[in-house]
Order: C-alpha cells, then sequence, then structure tokens
C-alpha cells in the first residue's frame, strides 16, 4: 500500500486513540504507510498536541477555542499550525486526503463530516449519529461528488464485508452484547448510577457510547445507520443479542445462505478496514479462537426492559426528521442522566415523549435536505426534550 493520507476528526476520543494506534502499527511494521494531515479535539489542548506532534501533523484544530493559546504554547516551534473553533475544524476536515476518519460524538460531527465529503475526501464514519441525523444528506453529497462512506461501526464494517455485490439479499442482522444491564431488572436498572451504566462488559467505549450500550440506544442509532448506509427497509433489519460480541453482523441471501463477520470485540479492526479498504492492513489485535470460546449465545431483545429498538424502529419509518429528533433528544437525556438530573429508565422514556410530541405537531414539512434544516430540527428535539424533563417529576418506572 502507498502512503495514505488521513485526518482524524475526534482524535483524543477512543476511536481517534485506537486509530492513531492502528496507524502506529502500520508505519512500524512496514515503509511508512500513514501520514497525518489534520487533528482535531474538542477540549484536550496537551493531549492533541503530543498526538500532533508524535505524527508530524500539518494541523491540530480544538474545538474549545478559548484552549487555542495552550494548544499554540504546547505546539511552539514545532511546525504544526494550530487553530480552533468550528469553522477550523471544517476547514481541516475539507483538506485533501486519502481519508477522513469522522470520529467527533454526537450530531456536532456532521458539519465537518459534509465538509469533508464536499471537499472530495473518501470518509471512514465513526459517527453514527451523524448518519442517523443528516444520512440522507451526507450520502446525497457523496454520490454527487463520487466519494465512498465506508463504515467503522463494527456492526456496519461486518455487514459492508460480508455483502459481497449485495444481489439476493434477504435481511441484514447487527448484534448488540446487551450492555450492562442485559439480565438486570427493571428494579435493578431504575436505581443504576451512570458509573454502573457506563460498564460496558466488552467494550472500552466513551461514556456516551457506554450509556447508550447500556440501554441499547446504540443499537438503535446502529439500526438507522445501517438503514441509511445500506439503503434497507427497516422490516429487513434485525438486531439479536449476542453477549460475546464475537459475531458483528450479517448478512443473508435468498436461498438460505448466512455470511456472518466475527472477530474479537476490538474497533482496531474495524477501523484498519475502513483506513485501508479495500486493502487489509495488520494489527495488534487479539486472533480469535474458537475451540477456546467454547461456545456463541444469542437471544431476542427484551422491547419491555431495552424500548430503544423500538422507537428507532417507529422513527426510521417516519423518515430522518424523526431519526434526527430521536438522536438529539436522547443526547440531552443522556447527558441529564450524567448530571443526575434524571434516572436511567427515563432516558428512553424523554426519547419517546419527545418523538411523540414531534409526531403530532406541525414539524413534518422539513425534509432534512440541507444543514441548516438538520440544524433546526436539532433545537426543537433538545428544546422539548429538555422541556419534557423539567416539568415531569422524576421518574420511578419505565
Amino acid at each position: 500500500m502507498s502512503v495514505r493520507r488521513v485526518s482524524i476528526m475526534g482524535s483524543t476520543g477512543s476511536i481517534g486513540q485506537s486509530a492513531l494506534d492502528v496507524m502506529r502499527h502500520a508505519n512500524s511494521n512496514t515503509s511508512e504507510d500513514f501520514q497525518i494531515v489534520a487533528l482535531a479535539a474538542g477540549s484536550d489542548a496537551q493531549a492533541l498536541a503530543a498526538q500532533a506532534v508524535e505524527f508530524k501533523a500539518e494541523i491540530a484544530v480544538i474545538a474549545d477555542e478559548s484552549k487555542l493559546p495552550e494548544l499554540r504554547a504546547c505546539l511552539a516551534d514545532t511546525g504544526v499550525e494550530a487553530a480552533a473553533g468550528e469553522a477550523a475544524i471544517q476547514e481541516a476536515a475539507a483538506r485533501p486526503v486519502d481519508r477522513v476518519l469522522a470520529a467527533i460524538v454526537g450530531a456536532a460531527g456532521l458539519k465537518s463530516t459534509i465538509a469533508a465529503v464536499r471537499a472530495g475526501n473518501h470518509v471512514a464514519i465513526a459517527n453514527k449519529e451523524s448518519v442517523v441525523c443528516g444520512g440522507k444528506l451526507i450520502l446525497d453529497e457523496a454520490r454527487r461528488k463520487g466519494v465512498n462512506v465506508l463504515p467503522v461501526d463494527s456492526e456496519h464494517s461486518a455487514i459492508f464485508q460480508c455483502l459481497g455485490d449485495g444481489r439476493s439479499l434477504e435481511k441484514l442482522t447487527i448484534t448488540a452484547s446487551g450492555g450492562p444491564f442485559r439480565t438486570a431488572s427493571l428494579e435493578d436498572m431504575r436505581g443504576a448510577t451512570p458509573e454502573q451504566a457506563a460498564a460496558h462488559p466488552n467494550w472500552s467505549m466513551g461514556i456516551k457510547n457506554s450509556i447508550d450500550s447500556a440501554t441499547l440506544m446504540n443499537k438503535a442509532l446502529e439500526f438507522i445507520e445501517a438503514g441509511f448506509l445500506f439503503d434497507a427497509e427497516g422490516d429487513r433489519i434485525d438486531v439479536i443479542i449476542h453477549p460475546q460480541s464475537i459475531i458483528h453482523g450479517m448478512a443473508h441471501f435468498t436461498d438460505g445462505s448466512v455470511i456472518a463477520q466475527l472477530g474479537t470485540p476490538d474497533m482496531k479492526t474495524p477501523i484498519s478496514y475502513a483506513l485501508g479498504w479495500p486493502d487489509r492492513i495488520s494489527t495488534t489485535v487479539d486472533r480469535l479462537n474458537l475451540a477456546e470460546l467454547g461456545h456463541l449465545d444469542f437471544e431476542s431483545v427484551d422491547e419491555s426492559r431495552f424500548p430503544a429498538i423500538r422507537l428507532a424502529r417507529q422513527a426510521y419509518a417516519h423518515g430522518v426528521q424523526a431519526t434526527t429528533i430521536l438522536n438529539c433528544a436522547n443526547e440531552l437525556a443522556v447527558s441529564a442522566f450524567i448530571a443526575g438530573q434524571c434516572g436511567f429508565l427515563d432516558i428512553s422514556w424523554i426519547v419517546e415523549e419527545t418523538l411523540n410530541r414531534y409526531f403530532s405537531g406541525n414539524m413534518h414539512g422539513i425534509a432534512c435536505d440541507t444543514l441548516e434544516e438538520i440544524a433546526f430540527l436539532d433545537r426543537f428535539s433538545r428544546e422539548t426534550a429538555r422541556d419534557v424533563l423539567e416539568k415531569t417529576e422524576r421518574r420511578t418506572g419505565g
């Protein structure tokens, strides 16, 4: 593989750090395969600067503009350009590269992803919220510019690897570990703390994604993302609990064949596939030993304890406007849970109430064809979810 120029939006998060580990390993074992052009992060100026210096980035951008003096001080005399703010992140994402890794958490990552696509950069997308809110816009722009949008979530990477030419496809299946509360009762979940909800049994993720995994909202967002990325109707996408997180996704075909992708639960595998595609690159991931594992388990989702999948199906059936509402309401509800303003079971309830207000309102004419329309629905969703949160006493049930 020739030298590949890469930019990472969200470099200090778990996905960004794993991606740099992948590139560090690749560069140490071969001639230099990866060259970093731009790195962007939220507020950790020191970590961002250390990454930029190690990988000789052209530019490092911090979203928090108040941290720009600290970033500049850390990068003094290194030759790395420093910048700050949303506009600078978009400019960095638009710099010509072979691949932009979109790993900014939440809907906040949408603008830089669109900027990368519009600049003609191929995108490895690890930001499911951007697809849930702006999937139609991202994919329309990608088709117009002739660029690839490559999945990084392990489930979508698995399906991408299993699809082949996509002919005779019957349905898709994505798997969920079930999170830390897979076997917990509603009573146990009612009193759960953010620390308990973030204690994922298999994956190491940031706190927002970890809590989404505990509610299964992470899988709900991935259900919607799969629909957009693979142009699949909701009734052709299944979600199944698989506690070991060894099978990540499956493609079912009309002749009865089921093709699955297996691997140890390590994000370096799908990250490396998206960065190296159409080639594969070596990683330090532990190799799978099925004989040692012994067995694989599967079970259906209990929607009485985990209503997020039902909400995702409902939103996806209504279109990208409703999926935007679902995502942004969830972001606010998760933040409220972390801040102690609501209980764990309230998260999905707040999302459902916000969706119901949208369905009964007069906002359905917004097409989500522009960033401005998506931003308008984002604000509406967060304001509505905040109203649900503020006007309702802390709930004691699901």
